[in-house]
């Protein structure tokens, strides 16, 4: 392997920042607040009664590299129109206070250059409390970088607001000298919003400052304030060096509410101590207050503090300062070290404490003195990162080792629950004072209620006394799946497999199987790439070409009311249309598919182009290639005969036959095969359809590259909000609603069409006026917006075409085959639109709103000039209309042939609970919408798919129906175990305990599994079990009290689990557990095959390593066990049985099988041992200098030692002896190692604590390896994340490349992150490489950063020579396919290639690994 590319293929989950604010909107805009529905008249009185839950800010999470902002969306009770659109949205954590259900909605998700250390959210303040103002999100990064992002509207993302930099050779001297720092830059910033603190290089403070609002530096002369809201800036940044104040060691910092000027406190160590010092030296922290002055750039000691005036013992450790008095003590012992907390009202701080347990600390306070403080202890949750709150009543705990949680909370104080009267659903939460709006009894008891809160803002002793009674209840409301922290996993055959599999559908036979977790968050999760449907039945089918499912219902209503519209999830289909070449099927889809061809009156001589259902799914339409019909039931009703549009055209149009339909009801539009257009218009009253031909087609030359209808549904249509003149747009859907009667709104219906020139218009049905229109949006730009098309630019264009045919290689398969448009259902959700063009890439924009002020004005000014373009974009109304284009990350491109393109894009509603498109074609997919994000899973276990629809019915429960290109028909459900809202489809299985380490044993297909869980034991328990093996003598106890020795202790106990896969994907079963000694470690688990002296031949055994962990005063000692599996596989009892186990010195820290001989790592020796069915033997040693072996790797009779400070070691073993190949001399903490076969060069992977990845190679010809003792580096490359596994896998062939022998490595790591490492050819390096060089600058970078400064080598310091570069970054790479067209084909010319080259060596290697 001299050239690789580096490629994630799962980005991290585990959430480690989190914040809230009001990004996307401000606090004043009202169309965020929650509907206020009145319940009766005694709440009509009052003015504006405060129901539900207020504004919501928006939630802003980090994880490793990935930035993503979230919209809270509430959904109120009682509200019954709501109820049948979204129920699963209403399902989790009940009603509370009015609420029936909050989610999380993606608002915008990034993949930065760097890993975010620390987040905040800057308040638009600046005293000017009545601007629409935003806040801003602070993100630091190593070592010393600060980015402000704000939200634009205009792009509907972030932009880089000012960047701060403290690094480099200009600020070496802050560092004083240092090289590693305990932590990454620290952020906080002022309640108020004038400005915020960065720690950076332990005692460097960065002031930002903010800039006033109206202070003419922003405001509506802006020229970036969109639309006039205005996000808090900063203006300035200087440094404190915290130093010159006599501080020393800073732990953490935090800016006071209520000061005129900011003030931050700072928690300092005098000097430093530590546990085992703690009874002589302790309180050695002081407090100091700095009063921020941020003009004249002061920063005085306004006061500091060694002991405080009102504490609490939390447990038996603690101790006043003085030690005069005695601390009031909590009722319960509990440690605060890497807790977090936040406020969740004015005085409740909310705790999220190490073990996963919510502790409220309430303050007691009398005026402004604090009388006391009470902890109480409260749910118990998951193991917090961060904690925000959000909102008055909702906080997000943000968790690296388990599922990230959004809850909802609501107070209940003694008194007030008391008064009568008060209905138990109106009770608000208390918070930001608003105890007048809570106790809503009658109007008499105004005044009382004034009373009480000018008392409680002056804090009377009455009023907070109480507040000791209040009581919280919870309800989690969303959760963010996390898959990390991976320590390892193992790579299995799935339940499901098929053995006869090949190529690229083979590698959906497997999954990975990882330890993630800790402690009760500890969870297997079971990851698959790609999905594999469960089968209900198959059956051949050859030479189908199109299946539709279609409903019949014959006693339906003339006006479909709201009750209807709930049920019609549930009608099951009717009819089953199967299209052949030449030929149509019927089938009727009741409890049997029974084919009913010859009994109905479809047509079925020749093949259908498409069915579907009209008239509010009375009637059925079927399309074929002259004509269609329309059915009710099995009987025909009309049939319509496709000839020339009009009579007097040429007689060469009357062979025109339908190439693409589209259906929303009531209209159809075909496309024929000589690019016309007609549309089918249906009449509701008659179940009648007529055939008409959009006369603003008829004359034009432009040729129709594809077409579709999109139906805007629901209660509200969204895309009437986009039209300028809002209050008209009620005419927009009047064509629609005079034929409906009924009062309910069917939405609008526009058509959507692509010209071979690659401009796209959208016009209303059936008056066909152009409603939106783009230009050249073929190329894929990122944002679109309305402009009229320009016509004669593309006849110019055309004409200019062959001179510049060299260089546009490619424009004939930029065209336009497929387009779709959908809205799913939800209250929130935005139309996406689809585009499929020939050469296989597959478009995707996102709509949204944006009301430009100057968008208008420039537009019209264009189209002032061009009478011809004015006439067209005159009743232009969607001018507040734009697209955002999202990354699809299909990793496939198919390209179309020059005849008819199969529609490749099937809408589903309902598949199993999920809504969402199926991409059929070689590479077939997936795409699911969750939170306003679209998901693709592949599914590649049954190759191309050439025809995909939806069936519900008595046996399968909305499942769906496909035809693989082996022609064989299949009816199929999604698994409904996994959870498919995340990278890769899931399934978690909960252990409450903490996994350590997996492998898998496939002859039975089981998973042997390290597991360890905390037990509490009595302390003269856990000391007698301690014995030193080299005397054999207890340890003493003397120095204990009896109080001491009864303590509870708690220490970690292991065991080995053996987990077998469930078969329908339910819960997996623990087949056997094997428990260790106490105070006994299990380090490693692995099968061995191992070779029987005695009998001659192989046994496969289950080894354990493991280590007796006693302190330091007792010698290291391990044992190795060894367990043969039983041959009865039904008998539990005897499923493993031990058959070996002995006590070596050192811990047994690696185990592996050697050409039949089992090889130990025990200390700082590797002993191989021969196995003779009772007894190991040892046959050889190497007493290398490793000081504790991390990982061990064998490839034939050469293995690999990867030490923990010692780096890596390259040992032969050729019987009798070890032979040192080479090694690497310098020093490195591994993690992970393992060797990379390409072809026939062999090379040595390695990453370590900083983040990085090695390659070595051993070569010892060349003059550098000092004779080949040491091992020299091919490439090395930062990954930004703590690999902890590697895993050597075939790549799968590919058809232009030949991978012979070569091997890719999959990894995992502590973020819940997957990638791999892949071989590569010098042609395609050298070229991707060029092109990642000339993407640097070509593509602006979010919050700044730059890629290369992210990959470069970390060396925490330490002088080395940098080694090779001959690594690909394909984060990097991965913008090329977002760029425009135009953009594209300047790149590859730059670097001398073409654009069809490039991507045909990046889907190379996307397929080339996708091993699952």
């Amino acid at each position: 392997m001299s050239f690789a590319a580096f490629k994630m293929m799962h980005w991290p989950t585990g959430v480690e920042n989190c914040a809230s604010g009001y990004i996307t909107h401000s606090i004043f805009d009202t169309t965020l607040h929650i509907p206020i529905v009145s319940g009766d008249d005694l709440e009509a009185d009052w003015p504006a009664p405060k129901r539900g839950i207020g504004a919501v800010p928006n939630v802003v999470i980090t994880a490793a590299n990935i930035l993503e902002v979230y919209v809270v969306r509430v959904q109120e009770e009682r509200n019954s129109s709501q109820e049948p659109r979204n129920p699963k949205l209403a399902k989790r954590g009940g009603v509370m206070d009015g609420v029936s259900g909050v989610s999380l909605e993606l608002v915008c998700h990034y993949r930065l250059h760097g890993n975010v250390e620390s987040i905040a959210v800057l308040p638009m303040g600046g005293g000017n409390s009545s601007s629409k103002g935003r806040d801003s999100i602070v993100l630091t990064f190593r070592d010393a970088k600060v980015s402000v992002l704000e939200f634009d509207d205009s792009i509907h993302g972030l932009r880089m607001n000012s960047m701060h930099c403290f690094e480099g050779p200009d600020w070496l001297h802050l560092k004083r000298g240092r090289e590693t720092f305990a932590r990454g830059p620290l952020v906080k910033v002022d309640p108020q919003g004038r400005c915020g603190g960065v720690l950076v290089y332990g005692l460097q403070m960065i002031i930002l400052k903010a800039s006033q609002a109206g202070s003419g530096l922003d405001g509506d002369d802006d020229p970036f304030s969109s639309g006039g809201t205005v996000s808090a800036r900063v203006e300035s940044s200087y440094i404190i060096n915290l130093r010159d104040l006599e501080m020393k060691h800073v732990k953490d910092f935090v800016f006071l509410h209520g000061y005129i000027e900011p003030v931050i406190v700072i928690l300092q160590e005098e000097e430093h101590t530590w546990a085992g010092r703690i009874s002589w030296k302790h309180h050695t922290c002081k407090l100091s207050a700095l009063s921020i002055n941020t003009t004249l750039k002061q920063h005085p000691v306004i006061w500091s503090a060694i002991s405080a005036s009102c504490a609490l013992a939390l447990n038996n450790f603690a101790s006043s300062a003085d030690s005069s008095q005695e601390l009031p003590a909590s009722n319960f012992s509990v440690e605060l070290d890497a807790a977090h907390g936040t406020w969740i009202s004015n005085d409740v701080a909310l705790l999220s404490s190490k073990s996963g347990e919510l502790l409220l600390l309430t303050l007691i306070y009398d005026g402004r003195a604090v009388q006391r403080l009470d902890l109480s202890k409260s749910k118990a949750s998951v193991l917090a990162s961060d904690i925000t709150t959000v909102g008055n009543s909702l906080f997000f705990l943000g968790s690296r080792l388990g599922d990230s949680l959004l809850v909802q909370f609501s107070c209940r104080t003694g008194p007030a629950a008391s008064l009568p009267g008060l209905r138990d659903e109106d009770e608000d939460i208390e918070g930001e004072g608003h105890q007048a709006k809570r106790l809503r009894i009658s109007s008499d008891a105004f005044q009382d209620t004034i009373g009480n809160e000018e008392l409680s803002l002056f804090g009377s002793t009455l009023n907070n006394s109480d507040s000791a009674q209040k009581s919280f209840s919870f309800a989690v409301r969303d959760s963010l799946v996390n898959v990390g922290p991976v320590k390892d996993f193992a790579y299995g055959l799935r339940i499901n497999a098929d053995a006869n599999a090949t190529g690229i559908s083979k590698q959906s036979n497997y999954e990975l199987v990882c330890c993630s977790g800790h402690g009760k968050n500890g969870a297997v999760c079971v990851l698959r790439q790609s999905i594999r449907p469960e089968m209900i039945t198959e059956v051949e089918l050859p030479g189908c070409k199109g299946i539709w499912t279609v409903y019949h219902k014959s006693a339906r209503g003339h006006n479909v009311d709201s009750s209807k519209m709930a049920a019609d999830e549930d009608e099951y289909h009717a009819y089953l249309i199967i299209s052949l070449e030449a030929r149509t099927m019927v089938l009727e889809t009741a409890d049997l598919l029974t084919e009913v061809t010859e009994s109905v009156d479809y047509y079925v001589q020749g093949r259908t182009i498409a069915a579907g259902n009209l008239f509010g799914r009375r009637r059925v339409i079927q399309v074929f290639e002259h004509g269609a019909r329309i059915l009710d039931g099995s009987f025909m009703n009309q049939e319509l005969i496709f000839g020339a549009p009009n009579s007097e055209s040429n007689s060469g149009s009357e062979s025109s036959t339908v190439s693409t339909v589209s259906i929303a009801d009531p209209y159809v539009l075909l496309r024929m095969t000589d690019d016309s257009i007609r549309l089918l218009v249906g009449d509701p009253s008659t179940c009648t359809v007529s055939i008409s031909s959009p006369s603003i087609l008829e004359g034009s030359k432009r040729k129709v590259s594809a077409c579709t209808l999109y139906h805007d549904k629901g209660p509200e249509p969204w895309l009437r909000k986009a039209s300028t003149d809002a209050w008209l747009s009620s005419g927009v859907g009047e064509a629609v609603d005079s034929t409906d009667g009924g009062p309910h709104d069917q939405g609008d219906i526009y058509c959507v069409l692509c010209y071979e020139s690659g401009a796209l218009e959208i016009f209303d049905v059936p008056s066909f006026n152009c409603v939106f229109s783009v230009d050249k949006f073929a190329s894929g730009r990122s944002h679109l917006s309305d402009m009229p098309i320009n016509e004669l630019e593309y006849e110019l264009n055309k004409n200019s075409e062959e001179n510049t045919s060299a260089r546009n290689e490619d424009t004939t398969k930029t065209k336009v085959v497929e387009l779709a448009m959908q809205r799913w259902s939800g209250h929130h959700t935005r139309p996406f639109l689809f585009a499929v063009l020939a050469d296989g890439t597959i478009l995707c924009y996102h709509a949204y709103l944006f009301e430009g002020v100057d968008g208008t004005k420039a537009d019209n000014s264009v189209s002032l000039e061009n009478s011809v373009a004015l006439i067209s974009s005159g009743n232009s109304k969607f001018r507040n209309l734009k697209f955002l284009r999202i990354p699809l990350d299909t990793s496939t491109r198919e390209e179309t042939s020059d005849g008819v393109a199969a529609q490749r894009i099937t809408m589903f509603k309902n598949i199993s609970g999920h809504q969402g498109f199926f991409l059929s074609g070689s590479r077939p997919g997936w795409c699911m919408l969750f939170r306003e994000r679209l998901r693709f899973h592949s599914q590649l276990c049954d190759g191309p798919i050439v025809a995909f629809t939806v069936l519900h019915n008595v046996n399968c429960n909305h499942g769906f129906i496909y035809v693989t290109s082996q022609g064989i028909l299949k009816i199929c459900q999604l698994p409904s175990a996994s959870i498919y809202d995340n990278y890769w489809p899931v399934q978690k299985i909960p252990l409450k305990a903490t996994p350590h380490q997996i492998t898998y044993y496939a002859e039975k297909n089981l998973y042997p599994l390290i597991v360890s869980y905390p037990v509490s034991k009595p302390t003269n328990q856990v000391i007698s079990s301690l014995v030193d093996q080299e005397t054999g003598q207890q340890i003493d106890n003397h120095n204990l009290s009896s109080d001491d020795l009864q303590r509870p202790y708690t220490i970690e106990e292991f065991e080995i689990q053996i987990l077998e896969p469930e078969r329908s994907g339910g819960p997996w079963e623990t087949k056997a557990t094997i428990p260790m000694q106490s105070s006994e470690h299990a380090l490693t688990v692995r099968v061995v095959s191992l070779f029987n002296k005695n009998t001659s031949e192989n046994e496969t055994l289950l080894a354990v390593g493991t280590a007796y962990v006693q302190g330091e005063d007792v010698a290291a000692r391990g044992r190795v066990l060894l367990f043969s599996f039983g041959r009865n596989g039904d008998n539990s009892q005897n499923l493993v049985t031990e058959v070996y186990s002995k006590e070596l010195k050192g811990a047994i820290s690696a185990i592996a099988s050697i050409q039949g001989h089992l090889l130990i790592s025990s200390g700082p020796k590797i002993n191989l041992h021969k196995w003779d069915g009772t007894d190991l033997s040892v046959a050889a040693f190497f007493d290398a200098p490793p000081l504790y072996v991390v990982s061990m790797n064998v490839v034939k009779n050469f293995i690999l030692l990867c030490d923990v400070h010692k780096s890596i070691y390259f040992l032969s073993w050729r019987d009798p002896s070890f032979t040192l190949l080479a090694k690497d001399f310098g020093s490195l903490d591994c993690f992970a190692s393992e060797f990379l076969i390409d072809g026939s060069s062999l090379s040595l992977a390695v990453s370590d604590e900083q983040k990085n990845v090695q390659v070595f190679f051993y070569a010892p010809k060349m003059s550098e390896s000092w004779k080949g003792l040491k091992l020299l580096p091919r490439a090395e490359f930062h990954v930004g994340a703590h690999v902890t596994k590697f895993l050597r896998l075939q790549t799968v062939a590919s058809s232009t490349a030949d991978n012979k022998n070569r091997y890719a490595l999959l990894f995992a790591t502590l973020d819940g992150s997957f990638g791999c490492i892949a071989p590569l050819d010098e042609v395609a390096f050298r070229r991707l490489q060029s092109l990642q060089k000339k993407l640097v600058d070509a593509v602006p970078h979010v919050a700044g950063l730059n890629p290369r400064s992210f990959r470069q080598f970390r060396s925490s310091g330490k002088a080395r020579r940098p080694g090779p570069d001959n690594i690909i970054d394909c984060e990097l790479l991965c913008h090329y396919e977002m760029l425009p067209l135009e953009e594209q084909l300047e790149l590859a010319h730059q670097i001398g290639t073409t654009r069809a080259q490039i991507f045909t060596n990046l889907v190379d290697l996307s397929v080339g690994t996708s091993f699952l």
